[in-house]
């Protein structure tokens, strides 16, 4: 296990150096000049330049690769050319905000996925199957941005139930050292931040677990399928046992190998791909924090996001594999 794991961890220093030169070099030919943006249009050729420069944008691409590289092993993404903040601090402060979406939206639709494909299994080509199937290609039909708009139409404008955007009420003060405001606030007892911070996130959880719940719903459903008619499941429901023990213990878990992929898959990439929910919502997570570098022209914000997304990816799927031993006791990694 501990070599397979030091294996797929030295595979990753290719990996991260790929992404890096295709992040790098995409991004710069991206029209518009960060220069220019930053001090506008009707500035004088010399100020550009100047400016050009000062962010190192005046040496060929090549060099600039290679001292991004050189500073990247060293622990060094750079600093964002509007605010001259360290990249790794931007993502400190951002990164919280987009887990804590992510963890929601996995735990909504993995519960809800999981009862879905189960009760679709059990209940084979009946109309509760048919409705299921209905609302799995539903979810992964329908683009984020529509059931974004929708929700906020319906849940906030028309009848005022829940929050447009943000983690808070403005009118409320709460410092989470972690960023993680609904587990610092849970963990002090502080009621009222709690709530506030549940609401606020229960419009972008849920549009963003659609895909993840119908993915797992879909994948749950078919494995179960196949477990259900394996002889063990015969012979357990022969001998008398309760039918909800040898579905939920015994088929459930047999069943959850392609579950868990599925799960560990879309964990990462919604990580990396709540940019049009953050958006949406106003959430002051990575996603959104993308869009506003690329709109600015920002390189080395971009370039920090898009690798900590590669890398965070990576590890989760390292993750998966290693939760498979777990599951089932007959996997083993040499």
């Amino acid at each position: 296990m501990y070599r397979y794991i030091i294996r797929r961890l030295l595979i990753l220093i290719p990996v991260i150096i790929g992404v890096s030169a295709v992040v790098f070099f995409l991004i710069r030919s991206i029209p518009g000049d960060p220069a220019l943006i930053l001090l506008g249009e009707h500035s004088s050729e010399e100020s550009v330049e100047k400016i050009r420069a000062q962010l190192g944008l005046d040496k060929p691409k090549v060099v600039q690769f290679f001292y991004f590289l050189y500073n990247m092993a060293r622990g060094d993404l750079g600093r964002s050319f509007l605010t001259n903040e360290l990249v790794r601090i931007e993502l400190y402060k951002h990164f919280p905000a987009t887990l804590e979406l992510t963890i929601c939206s996995m735990i909504f639709g993995s519960m809800v996925g999981l009862v879905l494909g189960v009760t679709a299994a059990t209940h084979r080509n009946s109309i509760i199957d048919y409705i299921t199937t209905v609302i799995s290609v539903a979810g992964i039909s329908m683009p984020i941005f529509w059931l974004g708009l929708i929700a906020i139409i319906i849940f906030s404008i028309k009848f005022h139930i829940l929050p447009i955007s943000g983690r808070l009420d403005p009118t409320i003060t709460f410092k989470a050292r972690s960023g993680l405001i609904i587990l610092e606030s849970l963990i002090k007892g502080n009621w009222l931040v709690f709530r506030d911070a549940i609401y606020h996130i229960i419009l972008p959880a849920v549009c963003l677990g659609t895909i993840p719940l119908a993915s797992i719903a879909r994948m749950t459903r078919s494995s179960m399928l196949e477990v259900l008619n394996q002889d063990f499941i015969r012979t357990a429901r022969a001998k008398g046992l309760p039918i909800r023990k040898v579905i939920y213990v015994h088929a459930l878990r047999n069943a959850l190998i392609p579950v868990v992929t599925v799960i560990g898959l879309q964990f990462g990439g919604l990580l990396g791909g709540a940019v049009l929910t953050e958006t949406i919502f106003a959430w002051p997570g990575i996603g959104r924090l993308s869009v506003e570098a690329i709109n600015a022209r920002d390189y080395p914000v971009i370039q920090g996001c898009i690798i900590f997304f590669a890398l965070i990816f990576v590890f989760i799927n390292l993750l998966v594999d290693i939760l498979y031993a777990f599951i089932d006791p007959r996997i083993r990694y040499e």
